[in-house]
C-alpha cells in the first residue's frame, strides 16, 4: 500500500521567501520546520508559515509534484499561492487539524 504524500509552500511572509518541500507527514514536518530542524534554508531565511498545501493519495504523486513546482519562476509560484490563499494565511492549524493524528 502506498503511502499519502504532501507538498507544500512555505513563505516568511507575504511575497517573501519561499521553500517548497515535500513530506508524508505535514504536521511532524512543519513542526520541524518551526524548530529549525530539517532544513537550513529555512531556519536562516525563518521561512515557516505554511502558505500553500496539496494532498496526494501516493508519495510518488507528490514527489512528481515538487519536481514540477520547484524549477517554476518565482511569480508562478507566487500566482500559485494567491490563487488557493490569497490573504496568504497560515494554513498550519487547518493542515494539523485534517492531515494529524486520527
Amino acid at each position: 500500500m502506498s503511502k499519502e504524500g504532501f507538498v507544500y509552500i512555505l513563505a516568511s511572509k507575504p511575497n517573501g521567501t519561499l521553500y517548497i518541500g515535500v513530506t508524508n507527514d505535514i504536521v511532524r514536518r512543519v513542526h520541524q520546520h518551526r524548530n529549525g530542524e530539517g532544513s537550513d534554508f529555512v531556519e536562516k531565511y525563518d521561512v515557516t508559515r505554511l502558505v500553500h498545501l496539496e494532498h496526494f493519495d501516493d508519495i510518488e504523486d507528490a514527489i512528481r509534484r515538487e519536481k514540477q513546482l520547484k524549477p517554476w519562476r518565482r511569480e508562478w509560484k507566487l500566482e500559485l499561492i494567491r490563487e488557493h490563499n490569497p490573504t496568504w494565511d497560515d494554513l498550519s492549524e487547518e493542515a494539523c487539524r485534517t492531515h494529524g493524528p486520527r
